[in-house]
């Protein structure tokens, strides 16, 4: 027994060790950079702080005929840069309370390795999964204009659905790698893939502990500044009010459907993906308006006969509202669009339950609701 007990005194102090050998990470303003490049060509590496995406050079770092460079960079909190190699390799660096080492040969563009700083290596994780997204997108947005020019409406409807499940599988791989990442800010390079509106609690929780752990960090403070500005229509939130004429001039509200689940449908005569997609809320529009189901058109059009003509064209028998003010519509402020088509989801309380369905996603949300 006192073997038994030895090993888990042991095994507990070891894990004690673990902690408090973690907790050493302390920042005290000295970070080394350093590498070693293969294959490579005359010149610098030029080292630049990158402020609100705008990099500013900071030093120009000889490098030996070894292919070695160092530099020790003084900075007073955590911060994000570029190594520029030469001008043929960029290096994009999260820098704060650890050294970095850099390898490269210039003769194979996979072989970088980030060694030394975690927050750095987090950063090429999530450059790595941005390229593997932009990549499929290209050739989604390919596939795309050849079913355009062939006038292929399955085929369109086939990209654009896997387009869909793209954003929302990537928007997932994303949020695991954040949640693995331990609190570092090069969390914050991420963000820019994740949708605030259909994500929004899950930034403002990753962000809250970014902003206890970072709380002089400029960049946190303006993410969190403009989470807050979001918070009003968070999912969760009671819907603001919307008051506007429909097409016989008549003062309608949004609070008027209060007791069924109503689609709020931001759209516009103009808007070709917005006509596109109202065959798909009609046809659910139909099948589920029995049952309690409501949608609140809000055109973003700028004038009445546009407007009123595709209402009629598409067969949208549901309520409308607008201002013919464009993207200047009250409502669009209300609701902060700035792209459309764009939809919120409420409850019969008036509450916010989902943001930006269209396609499988609404017909998904419906079935949810309803069966």
């Amino acid at each position: 027994m006192k073997n038994i007990a030895n090993i888990l005194l042991l095994l507990f102090c070891m894990a004690v060790f673990a902690c408090k050998q973690e907790s050493k990470r302390s920042f005290d303003g000295k970070v080394k950079i350093s590498g070693e490049l293969e294959n490579h060509q005359d010149g610098p590496v030029v080292l630049a702080y990158i402020d609100e995406d705008t990099p500013q050079q900071i030093a120009e770092i000889p490098v030996g005929s070894n292919g070695k460079f160092e530099y020790n960079l003084i900075l007073d909190g955590p911060g994000f840069y570029l190594l520029n190699l030469m001008g043929n390799k960029e290096v994009k660096l999260a820098l704060y309370d650890q050294d970095v080492h850099i390898n490269y040969n210039f003769a194979d563009d996979t072989s970088l390795k980030v060694e030394g700083s975690e927050d750095s290596q987090y950063l090429q994780q999530i450059n790595a999964l941005m390229s593997e997204y932009q990549g499929t997108i290209n050739y989604l947005n390919n596939v795309y204009m050849e079913a355009m020019k062939e006038r292929d409406q399955e085929k369109i409807k086939r990209v654009q659905q896997d387009a869909m499940q793209l954003e929302e599988d990537h928007a997932n791989r994303v949020k695991e790698l954040v949640r693995s990442m331990d609190g570092s800010f090069a969390a914050l390079q991420s963000f820019a893939m994740i949708n605030p509106k259909s994500d929004f609690e899950f930034l403002d929780e990753t962000v809250t502990k970014l902003s206890e752990k970072y709380p002089d960090f400029k960049a946190v403070q303006n993410l969190a500044a403009q989470l807050e500005d979001m918070r009003i229509l968070a999912v969760g939130q009671p819907a603001p009010e919307i008051s506007l004429p429909n097409p016989d001039g008549e003062m309608i509200n949004l609070s008027d459907l209060r007791g069924k689940y109503v689609l709020i449908d931001f759209w516009a005569a103009w808007c070709r993906p917005c006509r596109e997609e109202n065959p798909n809320v009609v046809r659910l529009y139909n099948e589920y308006k029995d049952q309690g189901f409501e949608v609140f058109g809000v055109s973003l059009d700028r004038t009445k006969d546009a407007w009123v003509k595709a209402i009629a064209d598409d067969n949208l028998t549901w309520t409308h509202v607008s201002d013919l003010k464009y993207f200047n519509s009250e409502a669009a402020s209300i609701y902060q669009i700035n792209a459309i088509p764009a939809t919120y989801m409420l409850d019969p309380e008036g509450k916010i339950i989902a943001k930006d369905l269209r396609g499988p996603s609404l017909e998904n949300k419906l079935k949810e609701i309803f069966n």
